[in-house]
């Protein structure tokens, strides 16, 4: 399955925009790992871009197409579907409940919600075959993440008085 000319055209074109933004270096093998995956329904893994790529530009490495993916995800370009990249998360709760998942630490908690299981799945979910379970797994910057990076902030502009090199001001 493929994405019309014109939607892959606009990602591109958001993707050079974001490249440029971020001061990234646009290579051929960057624009063309991006296309490959901009231009497919079919949520592609690595190696399945890789293969396409490769065809395409044999010089490209498996190691650049998954170091160009976790790029272009941590640029908010493209998402991820599934368990994190380091590692496959194990969840021995039987009882219907959601997660949170923190995107800079890993860290992962139950939630439960009594609203989210009373949603109705739209008619299009049900025309892909039949529904045995649904998950949702929230995904965001945890509490302890976030003062870690706002007391880096303050940190970096806060004022320090001088001192002797090696002499602590706690």
């Amino acid at each position: 399955m493929k994405v019309s000319p014109d939607d892959v055209a606009r990602r591109v074109a958001q993707f050079r925009a974001t490249a440029k933004d971020a001061g990234l270096k646009l290579t051929h093998q960057r624009l063309e790992i991006f296309r490959e995956v901009a231009s497919s329904l079919a949520h592609p893994d690595a190696e399945t871009v890789f293969r396409a790529v490769h065809a395409r530009l044999p010089t490209v490495s498996l190691d650049t197409v998954y170091r160009t993916l976790w790029m272009l995800n941590d640029l908010g370009l493209i998402s991820t579907l599934g368990p994190r990249r380091e590692s496959v998360r194990f969840d021995a709760n039987p009882e219907e409940h959601h997660h949170y998942v923190c995107v800079r630490c890993g860290m992962a908690m139950d939630f439960e919600s009594a609203a989210l299981p009373a949603l109705r799945l739209p008619d299009a979910v049900r025309e892909l075959g039949s529904v045995l379970s649904t998950h949702i797994e929230v995904r965001g910057i945890c509490e302890h993440c976030a003062r870690k990076t706002e007391d880096k902030t303050v940190s970096r502009f806060a004022f320090r008085p001088k001192g002797r090199k090696g002499q602590s001001h706690g």
